[in-house]
Order: C-alpha cells, then structure tokens, then sequence
C-alpha cells in the first residue's frame, strides 16, 4: 500500500478516471449536462473559450484557453459561447450529430474559426465510498491557465491524453485512465495551495505531519490507536495534533480511526469470504459485537446485513 495519506485515501475510494469526448463546439452553442452523482466532471478548455454555469454556483465562470474546471458532486450545469442561450441536452446532442465516440463530437453553427475545443470527462469513485475528502471538495474547482500552463504539468498531461484519444491503439484507455488520475490529483494539491486551511480535510491529507499519523492509521487500523500514539507520528504534541486534526478533518484523530477501520470492513465484508469475526479482528475489534455496534452507527446497517444483500451501502448516517 502506498505510503501517503491521499494516495492511500484515492486507492481506497477506486478514483478512475475517463474521458467522455473531445468537443469542437462553434457558434451559436449551448449545451446542458444532467446532474450525475458519485462522479466530479471536468472540462478543459484546450482551444477558444467558453461559459460555464453550474447549478448551485451563484456566478458563471469564464473558461479561456488552458483553463481546466472540475465539478467535484456531478451537479447539473450549461456550457456555452454566450451566457443566456437556449441550450440543448448532451443526450440530444449526440442523438443530433450522430456521435459514435470516435473523434471530436461536432456541434454549434458555422463559425468554424471561433471553435471551442474541449476535453469532457470525469472522476469516478466506487459506489457507496464516503470520505471526510469528499465532503471536502467544492462544487466547483476552477484551476486558471495561469496555473495550469505555466506550470507545464497540465498541458503536457492534456496533450498526452489527446495523443491517446487520437490514437485508438491497444492500451489507449488504460493509459487514459491513469493520466485522469494524475490530473484529479494535482487539481487537489492546486485547490489546497489556494484555500489553505479552509480546504479541511484535504488540507489535513496534504499537511505533511497530519497526513504522516494518517497514513500510518490507513497502513494499521487494527494497531490499538490513541491520541498520544498519533501525536508522535505527527512529530506534534497532543494538544495541538488533536486540535488541528479535529479542526481540518472535521471529526477528532480517534474518529478517524473508527471511520477508516469501517471502510476497511466495509471492503473486506464486500470483496472477501472472510468470516465477519476474521474481519473485525483484522481491523483491530476482539469482540464481534462491538465491531457490530461501530459498522451500524456508521453506515445504518450491520456487517451480516451487508454481506446478505451484497447491496451497496448508503450515505454516511
């Protein structure tokens, strides 16, 4: 297992990431995305420019060439040349222009020189994953081309992706894939280096000494925790590790350890035969009962309930 708190976090949650399409969209256009949950959709502007007015953000944003917004819940939004069209579905849009998922999806008028070129695609987490991380995000991430390519690390990201979209050759999708990732992961560090502290939980992950006693609860839930213990692999003392941690995170250190061991039975109950017992010691609990008590209080519903239905969970309760 990886030794950082967010690459550990992002394994746990099954981030994949996937790209819809490559647009060119030319005057007049306008087009709606329904509201999708367990994903955060991005666009990046690769050429020309474009609104972007997402449901529940109070003001549109102005995407420019190299401009890359993410929308962390999936929620609804309109893309377009001008603010105020009448815009038309993604579903009738492919349905229109016959898209059949090779090469750029053609749309708009005929102002072929006033083209916006998008990239559209999203991060997608396993169904059912709760993390303080996911609470954590906005619902709207806009990272700016002045720090996307001036930094080089987008653009040449993009480009390689675009180069695969391109190429159709064996192993494109995986690469595809992976390359997403990357870019769901610097879109996190960017936000974080912007919001500080007000980016909680993700700030706690990317803060070396908190992320350093997160990592080790993530590398050994079943390791008899305390305060004191955490404390020290933070490098901290007690007071302040449990005060900033429980300030960032939203719940204390010793919550946390709670949280991680019922997502880690929360997988094992799911993906393994394991004997529940098995399970419950194996994240640190002796008695099948009280590791009964924790996982209901977490997610409404007992491990042996979970392993009977084989269902997804719901959200956290």
């Amino acid at each position: 297992m990886k030794h950082d708190a967010l690459s550990q976090i992002l394994d746990a949650l099954k981030l994949r990431g996937s790209i819809y399409f490559h647009t060119n969209f030319s005057p007049p256009w306008a087009v709606q995305v329904p509201a999708f949950g367990n994903v955060a959709r991005f666009h990046m502007a690769m050429r020309g420019s474009c609104w972007l007015a997402v449901e529940g953000h109070a003001k549109p944003i102005y995407l420019a060439t190299g401009d890359l917004v993410v929308i962390p819940h999936g929620a609804a939004h309109v893309l377009c040349d001008e603010l105020g069209r009448e815009a038309t579905s993604v579903d009738q849009v492919l349905q229109q222009t016959g898209y059949n998922g090779e090469g750029a999806l053609f749309f708009g008028g005929p102002e072929e020189e006033q083209s916006c070129k998008l990239f559209c695609g999203h991060f997608e987490f396993e169904d059912g994953s709760v993390h303080p991380i996911l609470k954590a995000l906005p619902n709207v991430i806009h990272v700016p081309n002045t720090q996307t390519m001036n930094a080089f690390w987008l653009e040449a990201v993009m480009r390689f992706v675009a180069s695969e979209v391109r190429a159709t050759m064996p192993g494109s999708d995986a690469i595809i894939h992976r390359l997403t990732e990357i870019i769901f992961i610097q879109v996190v560090r960017t936000f974080v280096d912007q919001e500080g502290d007000k980016a909680g939980c993700l700030a706690a992950v990317l803060n070396p000494k908190l992320g350093r006693s997160m990592s080790q609860i993530h590398l050994a839930p079943e390791k008899p925790w305390t305060v004191e213990t955490l404390a020290r692999e933070a490098g901290m003392s007690r007071t302040v590790f449990a005060e900033r941690f429980t300030d960032l995170v939203g719940m204390t250190p010793l919550a946390y350890v709670t949280h991680w061991r019922m997502e880690q039975a929360r997988r094992e109950i799911r993906d393994t035969d394991l004997p529940l017992i098995d399970i419950a010691e194996n994240i640190g609990y002796n008695s099948e009962a009280a590791f009964n008590r924790a996982f209901k209080r977490q997610f409404n519903l007992t491990p042996g309930q979970l392993r009977r239905t084989g269902a997804g969970l719901p959200a956290e309760q």
